[in-house]
């Protein structure tokens, strides 16, 4: 069964530890584990029913906690993104060549957000990295818009829930191109 606790140490200790966790974002609750942890992000896909091709997402506090996964961009594209962040844009960017393919899915690119939610923001302060983000919801389903829901629909599945309120957004984050800017998802 899964821990809920308001607790970000406890959520750091369990990602720490290789363990799933679910956490409020912008609009709906997240689950997140290690994006170097092979066998939680298996895990988290095969819970979720969700296709590796896809690729997920990772939301970080900083730039410079995404940075380790994309390759450089130029000013321009940089610039275009800064200027959504933190906010609740998630952009496609060029990953480096060494990012494991469950996390870009079939693409050469990656999804990234800096987001502004404060205790999504702070888990990853405190976690020091950037972090699998992906709705919390079994694929094709609606996803959970509280601690309550989430452990309704995964309880022993994952290992912790940060509770939290979610954010003000109606929808998930937009999805955008980084090169071109082009909206990939309303």
């Amino acid at each position: 069964m899964a821990h809920i606790s308001h607790s970000i140490a406890n959520a750091v200790a369990t990602l720490k530890n290789g363990g799933i966790i679910a956490y409020p974002t912008e609009a709906v609750y997240g689950l997140g584990c290690d994006p170097l942890n092979t066998s939680a992000v298996k895990q988290l896909l095969k819970i979720k029913q969700r296709k590796k091709e896809k690729g997920l997402i990772l939301i970080a506090a900083s730039m410079d906690q995404l940075t380790p996964y994309l390759q450089n961009i130029n000013e321009e594209t940089r610039q275009r993104v800064l200027s959504g962040w933190p906010g609740p844009t998630t952009w496609l960017l060029p990953a480096k060549p060494e990012v494991p393919e469950l996390l870009r899915g079939n693409h050469n690119t990656i999804a990234v957000r800096v987001t502004n939610h404060p205790l999504a923001k702070q888990l990853c302060k405190q976690w020091g990295s950037a972090l699998v983000s992906t709705s919390a919801n079994v694929s094709g389903q609606a996803p959970a818009l509280s601690a309550a829901q989430v452990e309704q629909t995964f309880n022993e599945n994952i290992d912790f829930i940060l509770e939290g309120d979610i954010g003000d957004q109606q929808q998930p984050t937009q999805i955008r191109d980084g090169q071109t800017g082009k909206i990939i998802r309303h």
